[in-house]
């Protein structure tokens, strides 16, 4: 059997022609009307430029100026604090400490009691050597009582002239022997006044390294150390400094235009809030890390400042310069180059390469790259890009954000537990 059978068609489209007959003339011609108007819309929409409907609008940033001002440059090194003087404070006499007179870590002054050795001993050899002097004196007496009678009896030639000489010299020997008692004397006061040991200096004490009750020895070599003091105003700031920085600063030197202040920062500090001046470079630079010592002395009034402390420091070039400044946010990094984004006259941004130089405050010093004129961009950087057209908006940048803000409170490091206070 035949599946397929011829499918009659004509009388549907009779009765569809009717229809569309039958209906009001406004209907047939929207019938008519709609498939043109279709086709119309499709052909502009495909005739039309797809860029000119997706176009952003201009982007607006804002752009200055540099400004002109005359900075001071710095070198910057790194160093740690010494004690401008340091004493080891051993005994002179041998004996029994009996007495320490100053609380560790303290600070002394000059000449205060630090520690006491049995004095008796010595006192006992001091009344011994007294007892001396008393002894040549009446044996000096004697001899010049005996020279005297003997020269009367010369006269009346009861004596010889030897007998004469004779008593004459044991007067010279009795008063060199009482020179010599005196001496002894001294030098027993001396080990009295040896026995309290003071402070040869003022400044900070270490701990006491013998408690009462030792014995110690005195000698420069093999004596006894009792502790250790460092005088701490002022103090030296040591560092290294570099040999082309060294040569940079002789050459200064000669033409009498680098600076000798120096100012220093703590490693928890960011501000530089000590000052000081350079005293000392040393004779020879070192074969083994092509530097050479030098030194800064810093006053230390409040004796904060400790031997052993690191720091950084910055030491004046020399004068001041003349440079451009802008702000640090304008300055940007492509690759291994720094750029600023400036307009031209036309809107049309522009990347330069600048050299920068050091930061002062919130602006940047700018070495080359810029002219005074250049129009930067210091906001909307983002939507500046080389080659683009910009609308700007002018602004000024103020010589007040070449200020330094005021100095961040010291960073401290973390607590490393935490318990609960008591109630």
């Amino acid at each position: 059997m035949n599946m397929i059978s011829k499918v009659t068609t004509d009388g549907e489209a009779t009765r569809l022609k009717v229809r569309i007959t039958n209906r009001p003339l406004w209907q047939r011609a929207a019938l008519a009307v709609t498939p043109v108007a279709l086709l119309a819309a499709g052909f502009a929409l495909w005739d039309s430029d797809p860029s000119a409907a997706q176009a952003p609008p201009v982007p607006t940033v804002t752009v200055a100026e540099p400004i002109e001002q005359s900075v001071s440059l710095w070198d910057d090194y790194v160093g740690r604090f010494e004690a401008s003087r340091s004493v080891e404070v051993r005994p002179r006499v041998s004996g029994q400490i009996v007495g320490i007179h100053f609380r560790d870590g303290a600070i002394v002054q000059r000449g205060q009691l630090l520690f006491t050795v049995d004095p008796r001993p010595f006192a006992a050899s001091l009344a011994e050597a007294r007892a001396g002097v008393a002894t040549a004196r009446s044996e000096l007496a004697l001899a010049e009582t005996n020279l005297g009678r003997a020269r009367r009896l010369l006269e009346a030639d009861a004596v010889s002239q030897a007998n004469v000489d004779q008593l004459s010299a044991r007067v010279q020997t009795a008063r060199a022997a009482l020179a010599a008692a005196q001496a002894r004397v001294q030098q027993r006061a001396l080990d009295v006044d040896f026995t309290r040991i003071r402070a040869p200096i003022s400044g900070r004490i270490s701990d006491r390294r013998i408690d009462a009750g030792n014995l110690v020895s005195a000698g420069v070599d093999g004596g006894t150390l009792l502790t250790t003091i460092n005088a701490l105003d002022p103090i030296y700031f040591t560092f290294d400094v570099p040999e082309s920085l060294y040569l940079k600063g002789s050459r200064e030197r000669r033409a009498g235009t680098q600076g000798d202040l120096a100012e220093i920062r703590l490693q928890d500090e960011t501000g530089y809030s000590r000052r000081g001046r350079l005293d000392f470079t040393d004779n020879g630079i070192s074969q083994n890390s092509g530097t050479i010592r030098a030194r800064a002395v810093v006053p230390n009034p409040d004796l904060f400042l400790t031997p052993g402390m690191f720091g950084n420091m910055r030491l004046a070039d020399g004068g001041t310069t003349p440079a451009l400044l802008v702000p640090d946010a304008a300055i940007r990094t492509d690759q291994a180059r720094k750029i600023v984004l400036t307009v031209g006259k036309d809107g049309t941004v522009a990347a330069k390469p600048v050299e920068t130089g050091p930061l002062v405050g919130n602006l940047r010093v700018i070495r080359s790259g810029l002219t005074r004129g250049d129009q930067i961009v210091v906001q909307g950087v983002q939507f500046a890009m080389p080659g683009a057209k910009v609308k700007t908006r002018v602004t000024q940048v103020h010589a007040s954000q070449a200020i330094a803000s005021k100095a961040a409170p010291p960073s401290s490091p973390s607590a490393s537990q935490a318990t609960l206070a008591a109630r």
